[in-house]
């Protein structure tokens, strides 16, 4: 039988930055009580939080107490302490569990999941040394990039092969950890599927997103992706492959890569994703109200687009420039995440524009400058 949690119990959440705070600003909208794990004293999430522990994901104690304050424990982001979030199953409600977590934090475990699905990757192989690379890279090819198994984001902890002059500074990323070489293969867009799923096996997938990256952060996100019918097919069903592979309970982010009329898959992020912040606006559920409801036990809701959206990513160099227009947008729906440092390339919050015309809107967007 499914747990459920209601209204006036708690939520606990490891990670305090944005993903979390969006995810308690839903759950307390539902009247759940909130505590975070966090190391930050002003993290985003810790600022609307009922209950706000300060200290490393790593620390037992922590965990201890945040599993004594709550009633059902999730987490934001997948780079927290896999052993510990096993040790807190131990006394602890955690429907996600922890196996996601292994997996998805290890490329090399998280490419051999995806074959095991049955859905389509892209060729690779696993590096553990300068010699595999040397011995390895004829069979993947050129173009090829390396990428860290553990870590790295936003563009992080990967080089791109593009011919033997590379190696040497492949070299130097092997030297530090493992890796995952994969081949380069070309394609026409990039674009994400997220799907929830609660303990009682009913899934959901929101409309998907076409994703416009800048020096690989994700800049754009463009609901309905300008795909064909075909790929919006085999995209939901990789992605209940995936889900159902898993056992998943709460959120999946499926990232792929558009080829032709096919499609491979590239990544998996096992929380609310940054490509499914549109939802927040242009949905009748949010990726994080869903979420709350997959963790909770509570049914879920099919996912209807009001209208067509694009949600565009904030950095810290375009928080002044957008807040000196807002009184001329007032179809723009602003989040900022209440971080106080604006840095260069930090993601500081995000606007969301519902729209009858995406062209005409992705142009006015351009327009504005602030992107430039």
């Amino acid at each position: 039988m499914t747990k459920v949690i209601y209204p006036g119990q708690t939520i606990g959440i490891i990670g305090g930055g944005q993903l979390g705070r969006m995810m308690a600003l839903a759950a307390k909208e539902a009247g759940f009580r909130v505590a975070v794990l966090d190391p930050a004293m002003d993290s985003p999430c810790g600022q609307v939080a009922d209950i706000r522990i300060v200290a490393a994901y790593d620390d037992q104690q922590a965990l201890a107490e945040l599993a004594e304050a709550s009633d059902v424990i999730t987490y934001e982001f997948e780079n927290i302490d896999y052993e510990g979030l096993k040790k807190v199953m131990d006394y602890a409600y955690v429907p996600q569990g922890a196996e996601l977590i292994r997996i998805t934090q290890d490329r090399r475990i998280e490419k051999m999941e995806l074959e095991k699905a049955g859905v389509p990757v892209a060729p690779f192989v696993i590096i553990e040394s300068v010699e595999d690379l040397e011995e390895q890279v004829g069979k993947i090819g050129y173009p090829s990039i390396l990428k860290t198994a553990r870590g790295g984001y936003d563009g992080k902890g990967q080089v791109k092969l593009t011919s033997p002059e590379d190696l040497s500074e492949a070299a130097e990323l092997i030297r530090n950890t493992p890796c995952v070489l994969e081949k380069v293969i070309p394609f026409t867009k990039e674009i994400s599927t997220i799907i929830h799923r609660n303990a009682a096996g009913e899934c959901h997938i929101l409309p998907i997103a076409e994703n416009i990256h800048v020096n690989h952060i994700l800049h754009q996100s463009i609901v309905p992706a300008r795909v064909t019918h075909t790929i919006e097919k085999k995209a939901e069903q990789a992605a209940k492959q995936i889900a159902e592979h898993l056992s998943l309970v709460g959120t999946l982010a499926v990232e792929m890569f558009v080829i032709e009329d096919d499609l491979i898959i590239n990544e998996l992020a096992p929380r609310p994703h940054n490509s499914g912040h549109y939802s927040i606006e242009a949905c009748n559920v949010s990726q994080f109200h869903q979420h709350i409801r997959a963790v909770c036990g509570w049914p879920l809701r099919k996912p209807i687009l009001w209208e067509s959206s694009i949600m565009v990513n904030l950095l810290g160099q375009h928080v002044a420039p957008a807040a000196n227009q807002l009184t001329k947008h007032p179809e723009w729906s602003l989040h900022l995440y209440g971080k106080k440092e604006a840095k260069h390339d930090r993601k500081m919050g995000h606007i969301t524009v519902m729209t009858d015309d995406l062209e005409r809107t992705l142009f006015e967007l351009e327009e504005t400058g602030i992107w430039s």
